[in-house]
């Protein structure tokens, strides 16, 4: 055989070299597509986590502001269990009673106020044309929410309660319906009795 008949026999690539590179190549679009996929359920919980993060913080400062009018008592700023006007363990989002507090004994359902028909909190989304305020805005419910805001005593270096101090958690917590993994977003701050 001359050098000529076989360098034509080599050129081109054999059926194994193009069933590897198809491979590879199926390698690198699945993992692409896998990206987008986390991508887009990030992007999905991202509206949920601003809302978790909009009741925490709504809620925290409602308890600071009470505090600085003089709605309350330093001492109120409590759970229940503790003597206090804030309710014990996580709630579903409710509207502020007439003390304009969440998470406390007098809080209303949002169906009884007539904002929401389902009864829990919800917002006002923009409809298919994109614009809020116009006739095919849609409510989303947040019955999935719950709030708890937690009140713990703050001790001093030599062990003994600081009457003057106390310290606040307020924790957001939601399931979506296309993750059953349960999330929560919490809030702490120190709050005092001086203002």
């Amino acid at each position: 055989m001359t050098n000529r008949s076989r360098a034509l026999k080599q050129r081109g690539f054999t059926i194994l070299e193009t069933m590897i590179a198809i491979a590879v190549m199926c390698i690198g679009v699945v993992s692409v597509l896998a990206v987008f996929g986390t991508a887009v359920a990030a992007t999905q919980n991202a509206q949920e986590n601003l809302i978790a993060r909009q009741k925490a913080l709504e809620a925290m400062e409602s308890i600071y502001t009470a505090r600085n009018t003089q709605q309350i008592t330093f001492p109120q700023i409590a759970n229940i269990s503790s003597g206090g006007i804030f309710t014990d363990g996580p709630t579903p989002l409710e509207s502020a009673g007439p003390d304009g507090l969440v998470n406390t004994a007098d809080d209303v359902d949002f169906a009884a106020t007539g904002v929401c028909p389902t009864g829990p909190e919800c917002i006002t989304l923009p409809g298919p044309d994109g614009i809020l305020g116009t006739a095919d805005d849609t409510a989303m419910s947040l019955a999935y929410f719950q709030r708890q805001i937690q009140i713990a005593s703050v001790l001093e270096s030599d062990g003994t309660i600081n009457p003057n101090l106390k310290q606040v958690t307020v924790t957001v917590g939601y399931t979506t319906a296309g993750s059953k993994t349960p999330r929560a977003y919490t809030v702490n701050a120190l709050i005092s009795a001086f203002r």
